[in-house]
Parts: structure tokens; sequence; C-alpha cells
């Protein structure tokens, strides 16, 4: 099967499915439907993981991939039990929280990302027979031309009503100003409104493993045209999302992700200074 999925989508999916086979319970994030939607690409992808997963790379990627996952989908289910009924994800990918969650039936889903990217996904959950249910809203955005607020205004968000956003796996892609672009557009949300945004720390806030994993990793994805532009401190994360209208709830570290189980493993995972999640919301004026 011929796709334009990316790089960075495959490979995240490729870390998730790869979790629950290479590593040992307790599971820090269970997507079931990622090895499906890798499809033909599965074995190849997730034969990295079989013969190298004790790598700080291949571990560092599912230990991070995991680590968001999981804060991102247990948050939105606070919100989801205190209200919040639109989630929207933005550089979307290979996400399958629509077609897996028990909570996926309670929300609408928006799905953000460049049209190619989804006609490449949706041709995947068609060769898995992975039906596409009626909450789930495509929503196609060339984040350089287009508002994203006016995009998903179009695509039937209720501006008047707080949404949960997850952002992950992009910061480190683009520049500080499109960032704070992005940021200030969801500035516009309503009241109550929360976003979910991982972000790459600097080498000096990063330890021996996450340096490691930068250094091994940053050069192969600027040559297959997806360079990391942004490495920021809490600080300036912080600064960018109080510029832009929302306040700054928490910074998340993997080792806070889970329970006391979490890291009691026997595998190759372990908590690593690479990046942080950042959870902030639109207070009420």
């Amino acid at each position: 099967m011929t796709t334009s999925s990316s790089i960075s989508a495959l490979t995240a999916a490729a870390a998730r499915a790869a979790h629950l086979i290479v590593d040992q319970p307790p599971a820090i994030f269970a997507d079931t439907l990622a090895l499906q939607l890798l499809g033909d690409e599965a074995d190849d992808l997730i034969g990295y993981h079989r013969a190298h997963g004790t790598h700080v790379v291949l571990a560092g990627a599912r230990g991070q991939v995991g680590c968001r996952s999981r804060y991102t989908e247990d948050a939105l289910a606070a919100a989801v039990a205190a209200g919040t009924r639109q989630y929207v994800i933005l550089g979307a990918g290979l996400d399958s929280f629509a077609y897996r969650s028990s909570l996926a039936g309670r929300v609408r889903t928006f799905e953000v990302d460049q049209q190619e990217t989804q006609a490449a996904k949706r041709a995947r959950l068609a060769a898995a027979r992975i039906p596409e249910p009626d909450n789930v809203v495509f929503v196609p955005v060339d984040f350089e031309a287009a508002s994203l607020a006016d995009e998903l205004v179009a695509a039937g968000l209720d501006l008047s009503e707080p949404a949960f956003v997850s952002w992950l796996g992009v910061t480190m892609y683009l520049t500080q100003e499109a960032i704070g672009r992005t940021l200030a557009e969801l500035g516009t949300l309503a009241p109550g409104s929360q976003v979910i945004a991982d972000y790459m720390l600097p080498p000096a806030l990063r330890d021996d493993d996450g340096n490691t994993y930068v250094e091994l990793v940053a050069p192969s994805s600027a040559e297959r045209g997806e360079p990391w532009l942004s490495f920021l401190s809490p600080e300036q994360m912080s600064g960018l999302l109080t510029s832009r209208g929302l306040t700054p709830l928490r910074h998340v570290r993997q080792r806070e992700i889970g329970n006391e189980a979490t890291w009691k493993r026997t595998d190759a995972l372990r908590p690593r200074e690479l990046s942080l999640i950042a959870h902030a919301a639109i207070q009420p004026s």
C-alpha cells in the first residue's frame, strides 16, 4: 500500500505498537490499533524494536510516545468527566483515539493535519477495516496559509463551549514564532478549554540518555526533511503560553506519568529527561 504518511507519524505509531510487544507489563499506554494502522510496514518497523529494543533511541521513543499519550488521554478523561465534549488533535498523524477509546463516543473529535497525511491515514483505516465513526471530523489545514481557528469553526467546532486540545510530537519541528502563532489561535477557544503540548528540552536540561537520543535522531530527521527547530525550557514554554492567553498548569516529566508501579520495570524503559509535557488552560476572564 503506497501512502504519504510522514516518517515521524510512522515511527511514533511503531513505538506505540512495539511497546505492547517488546516491553513487559505494566504498559505505560495501550494503543491497541497502532499495529493495524502500520499496515504493510508493520513487520519492518516493529522488527527494529524486536531486534534492538534496548537501544537508547528505540527504548527512548517507546517511553516518550507512551508517556505523552498516557498523560493526554488521562487528562482528557478528567475533562470529559467535567463536561468537555470537543477534542481537537493537532498533527493527528496515525493517532487512534477515535477508533479504540471508550471515551471516543462521548466527544466530537477533530483530527487536524495536512490533507495528504489525512488521505494516507484514511487509506490505512480502510485497509485495516477500521470504520470511521460519525463523530470524527477530518480538518485539513495548511498551517502556513490558513487560520486554524477559522478552519476548526468551519468544521463544526463550537467556540462557545470548551475544547480539549492535544498537540503531540509537533513543536520540535516548528520555530518558536510558529509555535506562538498556533498557541495564539488556541487562545481564542472558550474558557475552560485545555491544551496539552510536548516539547523538547535544550541540552543543559536533558540527561545523558536524552542528549544521546537527540544527537542520534535529530540529524537523521533533518536528512528526511523534518529538522528539529525548537528546544525549550519550561520557562520559555510558559512564556509562549502566557503571552498567547493560556495559563500554564504544569510541566510534566516522564517520571511523573502513571502510578507507583509504572517505573518498577524489568525492561529497557526508564524515565528520561528528554522532553516535557505542558498542560495549560484558558481561564475565565
